[in-house]
């Protein structure tokens, strides 16, 4: 699933480099999506991997903090990436003549950068809230990778604070990105069933398809494991939520891009 998630982004990623019909915003923000998702599995997956193969289960402290800083930062900077990619294909698809000044090259570097950087400010105010936190020098964190929630547990100060924080902080982000998201999807759909021919609706729903689906799988899974209750079994149910999470969704995300967009196949067909 590693090299299967690795090896499509960066098929995806050359497939648009080489293509010049897909020198376009939508695909731009395609290649960050698939730049976030190769730094997102190769952060966690291959120390799942090593401890498969040595049985060694053991990280640093270091190591633990540097596996949170990328899992917020590359969780939050693809909320916005694909709250980002909404708004194209809002502009693209409800309001087709004022695209390339609404979303120009300059424009949309700009809402990347902001994406990126958005996210790197999350992270990194986890990372130090955590770092100032003392732990014994042995703990045992139940959880397939260093998971905010799973080291709050073992610090021996008071982090109740901090989870609420967690909490609130991931509410307020993944509510207003989806509420932005969905929103620009009921004009998108408006428009769509203004279109008078049937063809003319299933290409212009084709064009934004695979995004709905990519949003689908990373919001519910994401809220699933982040904003889920605390139950008898609930460590359990984040262990299997965590696999969807970093594993399984981060290896369809091209696969989707690439199988349900004739763009994307034609240039590869014309590429090889």
């Amino acid at each position: 699933m590693y090299l299967i998630c690795v090896l499509g982004n960066l098929i995806i990623l050359i497939i648009v480099c080489l293509a010049p019909k897909l020198q376009t915003p939508m695909y731009f923000f395609l290649c960050n999506l698939s730049v976030l998702d190769i730094i997102y599995v190769s952060v966690i997956s291959p120390k799942l991997l090593v401890i498969m193969v040595t049985e060694d289960t053991s990280i640093s402290y270091s190591h633990c903090l540097l596996q949170l800083f990328f899992y917020v930062f590359c969780v939050a900077s693809e909320f916005f990436l694909l709250t980002t990619m909404a708004y194209d294909r809002y502009v693209a698809i409800c309001v087709p003549l004022h695209y390339i000044v609404l979303m120009n090259k300059w424009i949309g570097s700009l809402l990347a950068v902001v994406s990126w950087n958005l996210g790197a400010i999350n992270a990194l105010v986890y990372t130090l809230l955590i770092s100032k936190l003392s732990f014994s020098d042995s703990q045992e964190i139940n959880h397939l990778f260093c998971h905010m929630m799973s080291i709050l547990k073992l610090s021996c100060n008071n982090s109740g604070h901090i989870g609420i924080l967690i909490m609130v902080n991931g509410f307020i982000l993944g509510f207003i990105c989806m509420i932005l998201i969905f929103s620009s999807y009921m004009y998108i759909m408006a428009s769509i069933l203004k279109i008078k021919t049937t063809s003319g609706r299933q290409r212009a729903f084709s064009r934004c398809s695979s995004h709905i689906t990519i949003v689908l799988f990373f919001c519910l899974s994401s809220l699933s494991l982040n904003m889920k209750a605390e139950t008898d079994h609930s460590q359990e149910q984040d262990k299997l939520l965590s696999m969807i999470y970093i594993a399984v969704i981060p290896m369809l995300n091209p696969l989707v891009y690439s199988l349900r967009n004739k763009d994307v196949i034609t240039a590869l067909r014309t590429i090889t």
